[in-house]
């Protein structure tokens, strides 16, 4: 393929979306391949090319890494992908220069004499084995726990979940993604019995309406969103709903923008739902066939009428009319949810109502009509699908118990080896448990809790304690790795070879391009080194973990997803090193994977199937499993309705601010790898607090002026972006942390913070058990006046300015360029290369 017939070269950091390609309705996705290689490098100056895909946000996008001398020099999009087409975020084209920063872990510490000491291999492991030990010999396995990441490899989770729950016996097993992503799974497992997503990204090309619910896309998944950019330059557009109190691209670009209070979605979902009904836009025989409990969700929202919303949620009535006419006569609705859902007052009842409306409109399995409950890692549905966030792997339930006894068959332990005497613990609740001294353990891998965290003055205080252990394996001397015991250094991305699956069930296999530095290991080396000098047994006295690399890791855990709904045994390393990534479930009568989930009807809400009997969704008490049975014999989807309850945080005479926290287009995280990479680093710099025009000029506040924002946890200060934001709400990023301030890994003396958790709440959502970031109670007040600089804030993004023409623009001052190869129209796509990546 001729790709160079078209080439231009974008500032990616001025333009993060790029060039459109538009396309209609119903038609295929050009692809246009984006290349960034460093500083005086051409693609005939690449020795070879290595697939891999992006690590640094949900969409698992594909790329090739280029490689030379030994060394990453740039990457590029893989045209044959159906996630890209060949298209790079910003995150994507630059992040990878990470890798190489001098700050890189490069060999194990353990604290000596109060301080962080190098040390080999043999003396961490051995200190971290003989804590261990002595654990089990004494308070026993409930003393160790395991909080992970969602931004490892299959095969590494995977492994984690054997020797946490088969080897050691802990239930004490979560993920990072508990922050993110566990609504999303709640959610799928209240409607449908079962975790998966149902739609797939394709579903954008032939939708006439998305719906996004607290879902700022646009930075979250900026390839989706270059996708429904392109939607709506072609033939026959999509209209877009956008529920989001923040001023994002999605909203400027939307038919219709609620603008709701933070904590009311519930109340607003509710209206939608009643005015659909009431509207007689429901397809009564799809609800008939496929569904039980649609007369309790007329019933209850009977009354929830758009008035009696609007002045709950403060947004116009006619406005959530006019939301509930797209979302009632779409014919293929597509919806998306992410953190302004998920991270916010009755987060799991919301999301259900999302699922809801498409149960009752019928708008499940065909191409344009779906849902995407969206994840906001890269591999947060591995963490789900393995177990290493609290569920059995292969989601299996973990209160039946043929379930656990299949479980047990492919480890070959006994099923009383297996802990699901109680529900598993989620990580707030290990937190606690270490803050009361029952947890004396916890291995921290992949994740920086002393910035990610609710309420951090507590979490450094928990993590401080000399009488919990803690193991930390990272890639960077993190500000929780700061206050570690043991560190062990860990490879990454294009330093180990995996697979990863991505927000559609997108499989990926992402391969080792170079070597980590100094004594880095990949994180299943650490975990299968830790199995073998812990001497884990199945029941016939081999080893527990059979499997000794990535591979023979992968097809062990093929075994263990067989017959299950995320069945990978139609996949092998082969099959993925083809042109795209493959959606799971592929299996033998599904050889090529699946497009779309419930095309035929619900699949694995049955009794005897299904993941979870569900949960009360005020309450979070568990739905017995007699009583599941008795409502929904049949396995069919749930329609589960909720009733509206007003925050537990609300605003008062001191406190008169809804503040609310998230992500920028250019971080990811607690910015480990993109605070690092100097083209992201200086297009979103530093924390600023955005505040609406009106709020602002109430307070004599302008662009620039140095603020504090405290709740009764704490306080942060940052730099004044005067935006559109909806009045009486305060947004601030929640990526920045201390490891690039003097103090290192907290606030420096009385002065406070940067770090937006140090004022969040430690709440969450009865059923998920996420953490509640978006509804605090805060005041704001002016420390000093600015000096003229504006706020470090982008703005390219939700985050512009309310006065474009008082703030420069933010660009890549010719650093961030990257070069934008648009295929001929008549050339089919290929993997970018000749012979293709290697």
């Amino acid at each position: 393929m001729d790709v160079q017939r078209s080439a231009r070269r974008v500032d990616r950091i001025a333009e993060p979306w790029g060039t459109r390609t538009p396309y209609g309705r119903h038609q295929a996705w050009p692809a246009r391949q984006d290349t960034y290689l460093a500083e005086g490098l051409g693609p005939e100056d690449v020795e070879r090319w290595v697939r891999a895909a992006s690590i640094l946000h949900s969409d698992g996008d594909a790329m090739d890494i280029a490689v030379r001398g030994g060394a990453m020099v740039g990457v590029r999009g893989r045209v044959a992908d159906r996630v890209n087409r060949g298209r790079l975020g910003p995150k994507d084209a630059f992040g990878w220069q990470a890798n190489a920063s001098r700050d890189r872990l490069t060999t194990p510490l353990v604290r000596r004499d109060g301080r962080l000491a190098p040390a080999d291999w043999d003396t961490a492991m051995d200190l971290v084995v003989s804590r261990t030990q002595d654990l089990l010999a004494g308070p026993g396995p409930g003393s160790i726990g395991f909080y992970t990441s969602g931004q490892l490899y299959l095969e590494e989770y995977y492994t984690l979940a054997v020797l946490a729950r088969a080897g050691i016996g802990t239930h004490h097993l979560d993920g990072n993604t508990r922050l993110c992503t566990a609504t999303a799974a709640e959610a799928l497992k209240e409607s449908f019995g079962c975790d998966g997503q149902p739609g797939s990204f394709d579903d954008i090309d032939h939708a006439d309406v998305i719906a996004l619910f607290g879902h700022n896309i646009a930075e979250t998944q900026p390839v989706q969103w270059m996708r429904i950019l392109d939607r709506l330059e072609g033939a026959d557009p999509p209209r877009l709903l956008c529920v989001d109190p923040r001023p994002t691209q999605v909203a400027r670009r939307a038919a219709v923008h609620l603008a709701p209070r933070a904590g009311t979605n519930v109340a607003l979902l509710n209206a939608l739902l009643h005015e659909v009904i009431r509207a007689g836009h429901t397809d009564r025989d799809w609800i008939d066939a496929h569904t039980v409990g649609f007369e309790e969700l007329e019933k209850a929202v009977k009354d929830c009428h758009p008035r009696w919303a609007a002045g709950i949620c403060d947004v116009r009535a006619a406005d959530i009319v006019a939301a509930a006419e797209l979302l009632g006569t779409a014919d293929r609705l597509l919806s998306t949810v992410l953190q302004g859902v998920y991270q916010s007052h009755q987060a799991t009842a919301a999301a259900v109502q999302v699922n809801n409306l498409h149960l009752i409109r019928g708008m499940l399995g065909r191409p344009g009509a779906g849902v995407l409950q969206m994840n906001g890692q890269p591999t947060a549905q591995n963490t789900r699908e393995c177990g290493a966030d609290g569920d059995l792997p292969g989601f299996r339930n973990w209160e039946n118990d043929a379930h656990v006894a299949d479980l047990a068959r492919v480890w070959n332990v006994e099923p009383s080896a297996i802990p699901h005497y109680a529900p598993p613990t989620h990580a707030l609740q290990m937190f606690r448990y270490a803050e009361q001294g029952s947890l004396k353990m916890l291995w921290i891998s992949g994740t920086n809790p002393a910035v990610s965290l609710p309420e951090l003055a507590r979490v450094r205080s928990i993590l401080s304690r000399r009488r919990l252990f803690t193991v930390v394996q990272d890639l960077f001397l993190t500000e929780t790795a700061q206050l570690a015991d043991v560190v062990l250094p860990a490879a990454t991305w294009g330093e180990k070879t995996g697979t990863f699956t991505n927000a559609d069930r997108t499989v990926h296999l992402s391969e080792r391009a170079v070597d980590p530095p100094g004594a880095a290991r990949p994180d299943l080396d650490i975990f299968l080194d830790y199995a073998r000098r812990m001497g884990f047994r199945d029941k016939d006295g081999a080893p527990l973990v059979s499997w000794h690399d990535p591979e023979s890791a992968f097809e062990a855990w093929k075994r263990c997803s067989a017959g299950r709904p995320c069945d990978y045994t139609g996949l092998s390393y082969e099959k993925l090193r083809g042109g795209s990534g493959i959606q799971w479930p592929c299996n033998e009568s599904a050889p090529e994977g699946t497009d779309r989930l419930y095309t035929d009807g619900i699949s694995w809400a049955h009794p005897d199937v299904c993941e979870s009997y569900g949960k009360d969704l005020v309450t979070g008490a568990a739905v017995p499993m007699v009583e599941y049975r008795s409502l929904n014999p049949d396995g069919k989807a749930l329609i589960k309705a909720a009733e509206y309850l007003p925050p537990h945080e609300t605003t008062d005479a001191g406190h008169t601010f809804q503040l609310t926290t998230g992500r920028t287009l250019y971080q990811f995280h607690t910015r480990t790898k993109t605070g690092r990479v100097p083209q992201l680093a200086a297009a979103a710099p530093d924390v600023w607090v955005e505040m609406s025009v009106a709020d602002a000029g109430s307070l004599g506040l302008d662009e620039g002026d140095l603020v504090e924002v405290s709740t009764a946890r704490g306080a942060l200060r940052g730099r004044l972006r005067v935006t559109d934001i909806r009045p009486g709400m305060v947004f601030v990023p929640f990526h920045y942390g201390y490891w690039d301030t003097p103090a290192g890994f907290g606030p420096d003396g009385a002065v406070p913070g940067r770090a937006a958790n140090e004022t969040t709440v430690t709440d969450w959502d009865p059923v998920s058990k996420q953490p509640l970031f978006k509804t605090a109670a805060a005041a704001i007040r002016l420390v000093e006046k600015g000096d003229g600089r504006p706020s470090p804030a982008p703005t390219t993004t939700a985050s512009a300015p309310a006065r474009p023409d008082a703030v420069p623009a933010t660009r890549g001052d010719g650093t961030a360029q990257i070069l934008e190869l648009t295929p001929a129209e008549d050339d089919g796509p290929d993997d970018g290369s000749p012979g293709g990546p290697r």
